[in-house]
């Protein structure tokens, strides 16, 4: 399995960004995806998740606190795709962004995910 993220950048607070996440592989192992950061001199922290099913198409999404309202996960599934649609962003939001994927949603939002991609930089100028 391979993740690889695309979409970050430098934006100015207050500012939007879109990160996208597209797996490739044997995407058929695992049934959630997310977003994890890490800023610098910090721990790498969850941000989102969204797990779904296997046989009926549902989405179940969770967020840490800091980003709810803000922040939306969503998934293509005819892609292989997860975005990370990011608004109303702020200093406190710079960080280099992880793509994770895994079979187990609760492992993945406790930072134990099978895959990883290899981050992007997102950097909010104030």
């Amino acid at each position: 399995v391979q993740l690889v993220e695309s979409g970050g950048g430098l934006v100015q607070a207050g500012g939007s960004l879109r990160l996208s996440c597209a797996a490739s592989g044997r995407t058929a192992v695992f049934n959630a995806m997310g977003w994890f950061r890490q800023a610098p001199g910090k721990e790498r922290e969850f941000v989102a998740t969204i797990r779904w099913s296997g046989s009926v198409t549902y989405y179940v999404t969770y967020y840490t606190d800091s980003v709810k309202g803000r922040f939306t996960i969503s998934r293509d599934n005819a892609k292989n795709t997860v975005y990370l649609q990011m608004n109303s962003l702020n200093s406190e939001d710079t960080a280099v962004y992880y793509c994770a994927a895994g079979s187990d949603p609760t492992g993945l939002r406790n930072g134990r995910p099978d895959y990883w991609g290899q981050g992007t930089q997102v950097t909010v100028s104030s």
